[in-house]
């Protein structure tokens, strides 16, 4: 019986999941990792390993890497052979770990803002906007270059 409720509620919850839209899916991601953060900020800023394994379960799986290495790479992903490819992605993905897991240590309740998002989602690309508000500053924007794919929407 357990298993049919359990097989019932992934019926449920999977399609709402695959069919949340960009906004929703930072959102949510962006309060869940906030959150915990805040409630464990001493545990995260005195093993910073940790803020690494939460910022790659929790907020990696939405990035696309194989795009955003070619990005990264410009004109030079097409000299990329097929052995180096997957040590690149790989790389480039542990270096945004550090990178946005760093930023997140910086952390300290500042508020988040979500600013009109830019694009439509049935083109398949849209960006979604927001700032960090700084206490006696400005605030700084971080915006998501989201796009539509087999499985939902990936940065």
């Amino acid at each position: 019986m357990k298993r049919i409720i359990a097989f019932m509620l992934l019926l449920v919850v999977l399609p709402a999941f695959a069919a949340m839209g960009p906004e929703q899916l930072i959102k949510q991601t962006s309060d869940k990792v906030l959150a915990e953060i805040k409630a464990n900020a001493d545990i995260y800023r005195s093993d910073p390993e940790r803020i690494y394994r939460l910022v790659d379960d929790v907020v990696l799986p939405h990035f696309d890497f194989s795009a955003m290495t070619d990005l990264a790479l410009g004109r030079y992903k097409d000299e990329v052979n097929g052995e180096q490819r997957p040590t690149i992605v790989t790389e480039f993905r542990s270096l945004l770990v550090r990178t946005y897991s760093s930023a997140l240590l910086e952390y300290t309740d500042q508020e988040l803002i979500y600013l009109p998002m830019e694009g439509v989602e049935s083109d398949g690309v849209v960006t979604v906007r927001t700032e960090v508000e700084q206490a006696g500053g400005f605030p700084i924007p971080i915006n998501y270059t989201l796009r539509l794919g087999d499985n939902g929407w990936k940065v």
